[in-house]
Parts: structure tokens; C-alpha cells; sequence
């Protein structure tokens, strides 16, 4: 049925559903960077899992998006990432992070496929695989764990990635876990 310009469809309005897609960070590796975000961060950063974001964004069709993200999973193979060094999206945004310095590109690649599909996502800038530890608290906190985590490294073997939407509570909670089963994109 056509709707003409400026009346009103009696049809529902399809409700955007938050959704997220991450790299999360491995035992035993996650509980320094738990550690480091509740210093750095607060309560809240240590609350929500340590994580490199792939996409962050919503669907009015969840199935549809979900299953776009199990057929991305399904072509990529697992790969290998180090973060090495901190860097600042300062002073456009109060971000300190981990930098990603191998398997950026395969972030990378993973990202466009993902929004390639049926995700709505907007980026104000472009991706750039990291890691938070500190977002908008004080300067002089960012300052110090920019300094202080100067000289971490530690990588990891991707095998999976999380899809996530929000639960009823406005928590991010993993939907699925999604094997990386492919030979590459």
C-alpha cells in the first residue's frame, strides 16, 4: 500500500533494537584489563567486559541482522591480535585505549562486512580497532592511564566474536557466540 506525502499510515512503526558486535577479550587476559578500566574508568568501565567494538549499532529486524552477522562469522577465519601501547581519540573525544597494532586490518575487514548487511550504523569517524580503558572521567585520570599502561602488550587468538543487544534492565548481554569458521574474507 502507497502512503502519500504527509498522511499518516495506520501500519505499526518498526522499533529500533540496539545491537552490538565484539571481540571479547580472553581469560586470563581479561582480568588486568577488568582491573586497569575499574582504576581508570570507575565502577561503571569495570562493569561492562573488556572488548574490542566491530559494530555498534541497531536493527529494526533483529533475525535478519543476526543472521547476517552468523554468515559474516561463517567466511571469516580466526586471526591473531596484539595491543601494544595506549593512545587518545583526545581532544575530539575523552577516550583512552589500548592500540591494536596486529590484526587491525582484520578488524577492519570484519567491520565493513558486518555493516555491509543489514545493520544501521553511523560513524561519525572511521573505524579504528582499540580498546577503552578510560572514557570521559578527568583529565588528569586519562593522563595517568595513558602513561601508566604506555608500555603493556598482550595478543590473543581471535576465534569468535559476540553479538549483543540490551536486556531489559539497558545492560548489554551476549545473544550469541559466533565461532570464526571461514578461510578469510
Amino acid at each position: 500500500m502507497a502512503v502519500k506525502t504527509g498522511t499518516r499510515s495506520e501500519g505499526a512503526v518498526a522499533q529500533a533494537t540496539a545491537l552490538g558486535v565484539v571481540i571479547e577479550i580472553p581469560s586470563p587476559l581479561d582480568a588486568s584489563l577488568i582491573d586497569w578500566r575499574r582504576e581508570y574508568g570507575g565502577d561503571q568501565a569495570a562493569a561492562v567486559a573488556p572488548h574490542i567494538t566491530l559494530v555498534s549499532g541497531s536493527t529494526t529486524d533483529w533475525e535478519s541482522a543476526a543472521a547476517h552477522v552468523r554468515a559474516v562469522a561463517s567466511r571469516i577465519a580466526s586471526f591473531t591480535v596484539r595491543m601494544r601501547g595506549t593512545g587518545t581519540f583526545r581532544p575530539i573525544s575523552p577516550v583512552v585505549f589500548l592500540n591494536v597494532t596486529e590484526g587491525a586490518e582484520e578488524c577492519g575487514e570484519l567491520h565493513d562486512a558486518l555493516v555491509a548487511g543489514p545493520l544501521l550504523h553511523e560513524l561519525a569517524y572511521g573505524y579504528h580497532p582499540h580498546l577503552t580503558i578510560a572514557h570521559d572521567v578527568d583529565e588528569a585520570v586519562m593522563d595517568r592511564a595513558q602513561e601508566e599502561l604506555r608500555g603493556v602488550s598482550m595478543g590473543f587468538v581471535v576465534e569468535k566474536i559476540g553479538l549483543f543487544g540490551l536486556d531489559s534492565t539497558g545492560a548489554w548481554s551476549r545473544r550469541e557466540e559466533l565461532g570464526l569458521d571461514g578461510p578469510s574474507l
